[in-house]
């Protein structure tokens, strides 16, 4: 028999700054290290989602998440 268990749902948000050289700092403040730079605000955007999705494969990888089902959603 299979078991159903609720999936944990992982909301993202990207909280962004600009720098005075003009670069984009997008940071998730919920996964600490992933921050990261881009010349515009839809590439920090990018690689700001394209490193968490790294970072909670890893966690994954590693048993350093909950069990069951994973949800993952980024607000911008």
């Amino acid at each position: 028999m299979k078991s159903t268990q609720k999936a944990t749902a992982f909301n993202l948000k990207v909280e962004f700054d600009r720098e005075a050289d003009g670069r984009w700092i997008a940071d998730i403040a919920d996964l600490p290290g992933v921050t990261v730079y881009g010349r515009t605000r839809k590439q920090a955007l990018a690689s700001v989602e394209a490193l968490a999705l790294r970072v909670i494969a890893d966690r994954l990888e590693h048993g350093e998440t909950l069990p069951g089902q994973v949800t993952v959603s980024f607000a911008a």
